[in-house]
């Protein structure tokens, strides 16, 4: 397996890996804690044994969403998020002076300003996962970016929002490239994910450096309510 391929299922590597104090395992499943992340993974290698070990991890009708998964097993319910995966090919991280790091206390806030502007799932312990960096203006939180899922040697930049009355300043992209650089620092390699159709912000990472390495299924699936376990 090449580098690079870890990132073909980055939860797995993530929770087997660096992220494995945030790991809850049975056989050939993990997932995060659920108040850390919701994505969940199964182990390359387990087979169609790999969803019944996720089903007793979880619990009937409960879902999950697993990064890089093609599809789910007959007789679940099944979501389909198309994205994108793209990975640092020159890019060049910069500090950014505005840039705060954001600690606990400002969790209400980062929870306040996802929920407007949905950039994906974020959690009341997500910021538990890496550095999350943050612009604010008078006290009040308006862009943020930070760090998810960390397969060894490399680590996902996520969380990328403004607030709308605040875009067209170029804070996501400074904070991204201030988030690059932490993660450039400590010898690693910065990748990001985002929606298939979301071409202007594909264009964007493309012109700071990322490259569009392929197409990534983000599967949502619930386990039967009659699932035996």
């Amino acid at each position: 397996m090449t580098d690079e391929n870890l990132l073909d299922n980055p939860a797995w590597h993530s929770l087997t890996g660096p992220h494995a104090r945030f790991a809850e395992r049975r056989g050939g499943a993990v997932r995060y804690a659920d108040d850390v992340s919701v994505f969940s993974a199964l182990d390359p290698g387990a087979g169609p044994t790999g969803w019944s070990d996720l089903a007793a991890l979880i619990g009937p009708g409960t879902e999950a969403v697993l990064p890089g998964t093609t599809a789910g097993p007959a007789g679940w319910e099944v979501d389909v998020i198309e994205g994108v995966q793209l990975v640092d090919d020159g890019v060049v991280g910069a500090p950014d002076p505005e840039a705060v790091r954001l600690t606990a206390a400002d969790v209400p806030e980062m929870l306040d300003l996802v929920a407007r502007t949905k950039p994906g799932p974020l959690l009341p312990r997500t910021i538990e996962l890496g550095t999350y960096l943050g612009v604010k203006q008078d006290g009040v939180l308006i862009a943020m970016a930070g760090e998810r899922m960390h397969p060894p040697g490399w680590t996902e930049i996520s969380a990328v929002c403004t607030d709308p009355a605040h875009r067209g300043k170029g804070l996501a992209t400074r904070l991204v490239l201030a988030v690059a650089a932490g993660i450039q620092a400590r010898g690693e390699t910065p990748f990001l994910h985002t929606g298939a159709a979301n071409t202007n912000a594909i264009r964007l990472y493309e012109q700071l450096g990322f490259r569009l390495r392929r197409r990534m299924r983000f599967v949502l699936v619930r386990v039967p309510a009659a699932q035996p376990v």
